[in-house]
């Protein structure tokens, strides 16, 4: 295995199991600059929550994936790209884009500082990833 390969299966590991379930509870709450993302299973149809870094700019929220496509949430929006996002207390739906073509570590300068250094040290292929908002009730 090549030692981006490696990096990428370590990462995983601890997100999976250590980062994320703790973080899924303080994700948009009580810690600034995450949301939790909530995506369909391709393979299930189940809800699927991720904490996440980003921020919320105007009607679109930003992030960049660490693992771009490998990441099983990104996979889940290329096959499905309606999710739901809460920031704060409240939930979004919105509807996710890939964007391949954004400069992923210009939009890290862009996005929280704790957040986008951890990216930058563990990600292996950085994707941006914009989801584009609804409107509720005529306001988000």
């Amino acid at each position: 295995m090549t030692s981006p390969q490696v990096k990428r299966r370590v990462v995983t590991w601890c997100h999976r199991y250590v980062v994320n379930p703790v973080t899924r509870h303080l994700a948009g709450r009580m810690m600034p600059g995450t949301a939790l993302l909530e995506t369909t299973g391709r393979r299930t149809g189940l809800a699927r929550r991720t904490p996440i870094g980003g921020r919320r700019v105007g009607d679109s929220f930003w992030l960049v994936s660490d693992h771009g496509t490998a990441s099983p949430y990104v996979l889940n929006i290329v096959a499905n790209p309606r999710v739901r996002l809460r920031v704060g207390a409240r939930w979004h739906t919105g509807t996710a884009h890939p964007l391949p073509a954004d400069d992923a570590r210009a939009r890290l300068r862009e996005l929280p500082r704790f957040n986008s250094m951890m990216v930058r040290a563990l990600g292996t292929n950085l994707l941006t990833i914009r989801i584009d908002l609804d409107p509720a009730d005529g306001k988000l």
